[in-house]
């Protein structure tokens, strides 16, 4: 069965990331982009892993995950190699009603990562729902080089006629003629 795409508010949510290596660190690098808001739980931390988390003044604790530590979380990301514990914390996170990710585990995710494009307001996600995250990159990519540089730019405009403009068909109107012109105007 295919992910549902949905783009999650993560403002007042606390994230758990369980473990330190190289793709605790890339699950770590993605939920930067939206959030601060991050604690880190492992034994032992990567050079990145470890600069990253000194840089962004994000907290972390040097041990063994215990059961209990993601009572009071919104969202865990288990990055072990160890299938168990993976299971073992999916099944736990249904008791706090929080949302689970087991890197390469789908049966332990209630979400996934997909590749996503940020450029400043706009987010751009692609997902083949665990089929292939390759293509998934390289879809990601080629998206990457036909997105106008000046989208932000653009979508600051948008952002702030809809604040300054009265509710109603007039206001869609006129704003869907101009990102329909904008579109035109790229793709020439």
């Amino acid at each position: 069965m295919s992910y549902f795409p949905a783009f999650i508010k993560l403002d007042n949510k606390k994230i758990l990331i369980i473990g330190g290596g190289y793709i605790a660190y890339e699950k770590l690098d993605h939920l930067l982009d939206f959030t601060h808001d991050i604690k880190v739980i492992a034994l032992d931390l990567s050079e990145q892993m470890q600069t990253r988390i000194e840089k962004e003044n994000l907290v972390y604790e040097k041990r063994a995950y215990n059961v209990g530590d993601i009572a009071d979380f919104a969202v865990v990301v288990v990055a072990v190699d160890d299938i168990p514990l993976q299971a073992a914390i999916f099944k736990e996170s249904k008791l706090y009603n929080c949302l689970c990710n087991a890197v390469d585990s789908v049966d332990y995710c209630d979400f996934i990562f997909p590749s996503y494009i940020k450029k400043d307001d706009l987010t751009i996600a692609v997902s083949t729902s665990g089929a292939s995250p390759a293509m998934a990159k390289h879809l990601r990519r080629f998206l990457e080089r036909v997105i106008p540089d000046g989208i932000g730019e653009f979508l600051k405009e948008m952002k702030q006629l809809r604040s300054t403009l009265p509710k109603g068909k007039e206001r869609m109107k006129m704003l869907d003629e101009k990102a329909e012109n904008y579109i035109k105007e790229w793709s020439k």
